[in-house]
């Protein structure tokens, strides 16, 4: 039987190597991320240490720095590195990511659209559901951040994941032009103003797909929602948001920690219907608060609190985000290396 190792999953398991990325925690609970290299020290005030007890050694080693403090020692989980990697944008945190793939119903093999990429955080999250059979288009209109996320992706996978295309360009012109009508299965929108894309993606997405959408203000939010109802090819959406309170466990002193993730984020979800059905929704009386064409022209991104980024600032985490992936990319071509060798060594026995 063939060995068939799905993309980055060998560069996520065995001993630590050159050019990986790892984390480190010490006794008084400080995390930090270094990358190995052959013979390089990390130095604190507490302290130093040479790589060289690492590499070669298994996850979760353990080991004393010249000071005496034990240091711990694991890859970053996809929540560790998302919230460390390099970024030009804002980025989806981890509960929200989740929230996307489970909401979403985001399937092996499936074909998902995506937009914008930002700095490639969701990406990485809907690559790892699709797998190397399903396929992910992501769509974002500046290439400073398609870039930043390309080296995310591929710092994350050890290289370039085989099921996952980037679009320069906005969704709305260009979904038409590379995706055929009824042909997407799920639809992702990570953007200012996501109501301007619904025709492209009620057109591409098949009957039963999926539209989910991630806003940050409530506005945005009964924007999305009035527009989906208005298109009439959806089903009527479902909003909602996700807050993680961590709890702090120590023999009888369990209480809640001092400090939560509460708002970044809502998501609204809706489903495509079948040509020439109609949406069926709760009937209700038409409000005073109900949008109109006044309304509609007051969404500019000024006004949804739009923050602009420095070209300096894109350039700097395009370049670190480079470098990352040119380390992860040496580390899984040696742990390929490795994996090659014993496997003939096994079968020679």
């Amino acid at each position: 039987m063939a060995d068939i190792t799905p993309t980055g999953s060998i560069n996520r398991r065995g001993p630590f190597r050159i050019g990986e990325r790892v984390q480190i925690t010490d006794e008084r609970g400080k995390i930090t991320t270094i990358t190995l290299t052959d013979g390089g020290e990390y130095h604190s005030h507490r302290g130093f240490f040479s790589h060289d007890q690492l590499i070669g050694a298994s996850e979760g080693t353990v080991i004393e720095n010249s000071a005496g403090m034990k240091i711990q020692a694991l890859r970053p989980l996809y929540r560790d590195f998302v919230l460390s990697m390099p970024r030009g944008a804002a980025v989806v945190y981890p509960k929200d990511a989740g929230q996307i793939v489970t909401m979403a119903d985001i399937y092996p093999g499936a074909r998902v659209i995506e937009a914008g990429v930002g700095s490639g955080a969701l990406s990485i999250a809907l690559l790892r559901a699709v797998g190397d059979y399903g396929h992910l288009r992501s769509f974002e209109r500046r290439e400073e951040f398609a870039e930043i996320a390309r080296g995310n992706v591929e710092t994350m996978f050890g290289g370039p994941h085989p099921a996952w295309e980037i679009t320069l360009g906005d969704l709305a012109e260009a979904l038409p032009e590379v995706e055929e009508p009824g042909t997407v299965d799920r639809a992702v929108l990570d953007m200012l103003a996501p109501w301007e894309c619904l025709d492209a993606v009620a057109t591409a997405l098949a009957p039963g797909g999926v539209i989910i959408c991630y806003v940050a203000t409530v506005t945005q939010l009964s924007r999305v929602a009035e527009a989906l109802r208005a298109d009439g090819r959806f089903t009527e959406p479902e909003s909602h948001e996700t807050m993680v309170r961590g709890w702090h466990v120590e023999g009888l002193a369990v209480r809640p920690d001092h400090r939560m993730v509460a708002h970044t984020g809502f998501l609204i979800t809706a489903r495509r219907l079948a040509d020439g059905s109609e949406r069926l929704a709760p009937k209700r009386r038409s409000s005073k608060t109900d949008f109109t064409e006044e309304d509609m022209n007051a969404w500019t991104p000024a006004a949804l609190g739009e923050r602009n980024v420095t070209d300096r600032k894109l350039r700097r985490a395009a370049r670190d985000a480079q470098a990352l992936a040119e380390q992860s990319l040496q580390s899984a071509q040696e742990a390929e290396k490795n994996h090659f060798r014993n496997t003939i060594e096994n079968e020679g026995r």
